[in-house]
């Protein structure tokens, strides 16, 4: 390992892979993030090992960062062949992936192989509930809060923190089955407490640990050993950065909570000109000549 604390050859993944939280599509409950994160949930009831589930919710998290809802379950309904709907999935990953550590990058495009899917669990009610629970902003004692909308929820966040934590594994030689198992457990408490972020934490003072050891239990409740267990030894890492698993979870939360925030300064900062001159809103095609003409002669922008 470098003396870099963290990996900066995927920062532009990150921010790509962020937006999940945000695409939607007809006829789906819910962003993609948040669906994947029931999914996962639903992987792990039914048995499936932690590590074959980061790997698996990892790889089509990456291929959805460009594909977005272009799934394999819409390429299967559309008539894709299985084969030719994970060469479609596997350009997409490989769209975005070029600065994965190489083993890791390997193992994740491997899942994207036609197989048998593995079997689906019941989705604890836990899920639903941090799908419901809105994060809470940007806060600190003694400040009124900010409010960006849409928030992004709990689901979610700990979807793309977990995806994350799979990315930044090797970096900190972390095991990937127990990062993405801490993430994906590490918010059980909001599934029953409302979020006032770290304002909220300090107002409680030392009612905060025993109400989140209460709710954290109610969730715990909700699944069966061996499971059970298996969430408890991965989030033994979550209190500090003293192991390697501890680290690529923090990095990866503390990563995601300042990507969320930057998104919308970066929306609200766009210019027309780059969405124009940079992003070619008004692309190269047959009309381009006719539309740039019609903007110059109505003054837009």
């Amino acid at each position: 390992m470098s003396d870099a604390a963290a990996p900066a050859a995927l920062r532009e993944l990150f921010v790509e892979m962020n937006d999940l939280k945000r695409v939607h599509s007809a006829g789906r409950e819910g962003s993609i993030a948040e669906r994947l994160f029931a999914q996962g949930w639903s992987l792990l009831t039914g048995g499936a090992a932690p590590e074959d589930v980061a790997l698996d919710i990892t790889a089509t998290t990456l291929a959805a960062t460009r594909l977005c809802d272009l799934d394999a379950a819409f390429l299967a309904a559309a008539g894709l062949s299985d084969s030719a709907a994970s060469a479609v999935l596997v350009a997409g990953f490989d769209a975005v992936t070029g600065d994965l550590d190489p083993d890791l990058r390997d193992r994740l495009r491997s899942r994207l192989a036609p197989r048998p899917p593995g079997e689906p669990g019941p989705v604890p009610s836990f899920v639903a509930a941090l799908a419901q629970q809105p994060r809470a902003g940007v806060t600190c004692p003694g400040r009124a809060r900010i409010l960006l909308e849409p928030p992004e929820n709990h689901a979610e966040h700990c979807l793309i923190v977990a995806v994350y934590g799979v990315c930044l594994s090797p970096f900190y030689r972390a095991d990937p089955g127990t990062v993405f198992l801490a993430a994906m457990a590490h918010h059980f408490h909001n599934a029953a407490m409302p979020d006032a972020g770290f304002t909220g934490e300090m107002l409680l003072g030392d009612h905060l640990g025993p109400i989140m050891a209460v709710t954290t239990g109610w969730a715990m409740n909700e699944l069966d050993e061996p499971l059970r267990g298996e969430v408890e030894r991965a989030r033994a890492v979550l209190p500090d950065d003293a192991t390697a698993e501890g680290r690529a979870f923090h990095a990866a939360d503390c990563v995601d909570r300042v990507l969320q925030i930057a998104q919308h300064l970066r929306g609200a900062s766009t210019t027309m000109a780059a969405v124009l001159d940079e992003w070619e809103l008004v692309h190269a095609g047959s009309v381009k000549g006719f539309h740039d003409r019609v903007l110059r002669d109505m003054r837009i922008p």
